[in-house]
């Protein structure tokens, strides 16, 4: 695959997918990306996911959605386009294209208002074609590091602002979601997929319950099947941080993501 690399990081398009089968997603968020022409700021399985990401107080901004037409664990076997006519009727500032194996589903999606449509299979030319459409109709204005997004979170009766750097890590619990740092914890209204989504790569989902920022991981500890780190800015008995629990069937990842950027430790 030949990745093109002409146009820099704040001038691309910012892509969502959604699309339940987890190859045709990957793939497709692959093809996305090695365009040179948008990055993927989320990827996400369902339209309900979508909406929540899209649509709360600090909500994701995208120039383009890719929708599958059907998605599984949806009522009625067009979900996706059902989906995307709700949100072309009100007007929302972003552009669809759908992703279908039928023709014909393609055919109705454009009498909505979708700019276009990818056929499965994916193909590497048709998804760069596409992209370079919607950038000509779509020019992307160019973003300082001024407009970095951050978080807005509460503490009392005040809004406390924070820079994704300074944030150890996100936990869900009690219904609620909770940003730690080292000015404190301060409880917030998004969900850790918004989150997830908004931020990408900068944090990693570890557990149902927890996102970490991987820079502030100063310890990791294995005891028999169980992983847990320490996140937080100094390691001691009394240390800063918090300690998270690592799923099962994330630890493996988690260890070689830490270790892919370190060294001192032979590896087995």
């Amino acid at each position: 695959m030949n990745t093109t690399n002409n146009s820099n990081q704040h001038d691309r398009l910012r892509a969502l997918v959604v699309e339940d089968e987890w190859p045709a997603r990957n793939y497709l968020v692959e093809l996305i990306e090695a365009s040179g022409l948008a990055e993927v700021v989320g990827a996400l399985s369902d339209a309900e996911q979508a909406r929540e990401v899209l649509h709360a107080t600090a909500g994701v901004t995208v120039d383009v959605v890719f929708v599958d037409v059907q998605l599984a664990g949806s009522p009625g076997d067009r979900a996706g386009l059902d989906w995307a006519r709700e949100e072309i009727a009100a007007g929302q500032p972003f552009s669809f294209v759908v992703a279908t194996a039928f023709e014909s589903h393609a055919i109705e999606a454009f009498e909505l208002g979708v700019v276009d449509y990818l056929l499965k299979p994916f193909s590497e030319e048709r998804v760069k074609h596409c992209l370079t459409r919607l950038r000509s109709r779509h020019p992307v204005a160019p973003t300082s590091t001024l407009d970095r997004l951050r978080i807005v979170s509460r503490r009392k009766k005040s809004l406390v602002f924070l820079d994704p750097d300074e944030i150890w890590a996100f936990e869900a619990a009690d219904r609620m979601t909770f940003a730690h740092t080292e000015h404190g914890t301060f409880d917030l209204d998004l969900s850790l997929t918004a989150i997830e989504t908004s931020f990408g790569r900068t944090f990693l989902r570890v557990h149902r319950s927890w996102l970490v920022n991987l820079k502030h991981v100063k310890e990791l500890e294995r005891e028999g099947t169980e992983t847990r780190l320490f996140v937080g800015n100094r390691m001691s008995d009394a240390g800063q941080g918090v300690f998270v629990q690592v799923a099962r069937d994330r630890a493996q990842e988690v260890r070689d993501l830490l270790l892919a950027n370190s060294t001192g430790l032979r590896r087995a």
